[in-house]
């Protein structure tokens, strides 16, 4: 197993060495979005008008605008006002993220399966990372959901070389073991390929690191924890990890004893959360 783990890694390294396995490109929608954020003279209008030309996004935002995690006095009904409630940054990092669904489909059942899961699953870390950011930190909330969503980005080409390579598509138990090991890399690739701040560069390659130590609680640290909640109770491996080893807690300020989905002041974010982006 271990050697055709090996193999594998090599093969797919050398693959992006070479050019044959091009990293991903961010979808059209989420490159013009990020260029708007990018300039210091946009306006809301800009925003608007380029989200606008994409009428999935332009809904699914106006739904996020109409979140109960945001405390809306009065619906919304129009792009515009949306973009308003949320400010430019806001949401230029929830667009990105949204945008980036796209991505996450294949030609193959099996990997088309397996992507829309891992798309699921971070949506709903995505979430729940909003939730502990505004709950026990000063970082911005839509820079924490983005975070989530990108945390398994590295899954893409990983996936895409699985579907060329028949025999490892229906050995799943060396393609997790692969997936384990590579996509924390490959996600940090595919993030500085699409300029990413830093605070959110290597995300892929640290989030699984539960001994990590830095000074104080950053976006890596949010999306360790929610991706813990995200399995609490499931008879996964990250469904058993002792929280008293995940050194995030502290840093958050959380008690690893509590179960976060059962104290009552997070009960009804953490609902909303879970819908946030679905």
């Amino acid at each position: 197993m271990s050697q055709v783990v090996d193999t594998v890694r090599q093969d797919i390294i050398s693959a992006i060495k070479s050019d044959k396995l091009v990293l991903p490109t961010l979808p059209e929608a989420a490159l013009r979005v990020r260029e708007v954020a990018e300039d210091p003279d946009a306006n809301m209008d800009q925003l608007t008008a380029v989200i606008g030309n994409d009428a999935a996004l332009s809904a699914r935002i106006v739904r996020v605008a109409n979140s109960p995690l945001l405390r809306a006095n009065k619906a919304i009904e129009d792009l515009k006002t949306a973009v308003m409630r949320l400010g430019i940054e806001y949401t230029c990092n929830i667009a990105t993220g949204l945008a980036m669904q796209q991505m996450f489909q294949a030609t193959s059942d099996l990997v088309d399966k397996r992507l829309r899961d891992v798309w699921t699953r971070s949506s709903e870390i995505a979430g729940i990372s909003h939730v502990l950011c505004r709950h026990y930190t000063r970082l911005r909330p839509d820079q924490a959901t983005l975070a989530g969503l990108i945390h398994k980005i590295g899954v893409l080409p990983i996936l895409t070389y699985a579907e060329e390579h028949p025999s490892l598509l229906k050995d799943s138990l060396t393609l997790d073991t692969v997936i384990n090991q590579l996509q924390g890399p490959i996600g940090d690739l595919i993030l500085k390929a699409w300029d990413f701040p830093a605070e959110l560069a290597h995300i892929p390659s640290q989030h699984m690191k539960f001994d990590r130590q830095v000074a104080e609680a950053d976006y890596v640290d949010i999306v360790t924890v929610a991706m813990l909640q995200s399995y609490l109770g499931t008879n996964s491996a990250l469904g058993q990890v002792d929280y008293h080893q995940v050194s995030a807690f502290a840093r958050l300020g959380m008690d690893p004893d509590m179960q976060m989905a059962e104290a009552e002041d997070l009960s009804a974010d953490m609902e909303a959360a879970m819908t946030l982006l679905q």
